[in-house]
């Protein structure tokens, strides 16, 4: 724990992760998320429509409106969601991002810990 300049105590890790998507459009986003949280391996997604993205791709720049999907999962999923969204996501190679959320919210956090399947965390 390191104390900010409030004197409040801040976790270094509370090993929750935000995984950021982009999808196609929101078809695909809403399937997407859908069967992450059915399946437990995320607690929830936000779908962010109206993204435009720019890109290089095959030695040229590419334009493309694109849906932002923010998921909320925990360290131990990660593994996991790596090889489950290319599985469901029609892009060559989808972008999954995953950022180490530092603190937050207590009953949040929590909410996110208690929302995700523990099979993959017995190992």
């Amino acid at each position: 724990m390191t104390g900010d300049e409030g004197g409040a105590a801040v976790a270094a890790d509370t090993g929750v992760r935000l995984v950021l998507v982009t999808t196609p459009d929101e078809a695909v986003a809403e399937r997407l998320v859908e069967t992450l949280v059915a399946e437990q391996v995320v607690a929830c997604g936000s779908i962010v429509p109206g993204l435009r993205s720019i890109y290089r791709w095959r030695g040229a720049v590419e334009r493309a409106g694109e849906v932002l999907v923010l998921l909320k999962t925990t360290s131990r999923q990660v593994a996991g969601l790596l090889e489950r969204v290319p599985a469901l996501h029609p892009y060559e190679v989808p972008e999954v991002l995953v950022l180490a959320v530092e603190t937050g919210h207590a009953p949040y956090l929590e909410w996110v810990v208690g929302s995700v399947s523990t099979v993959q965390e017995r190992d």
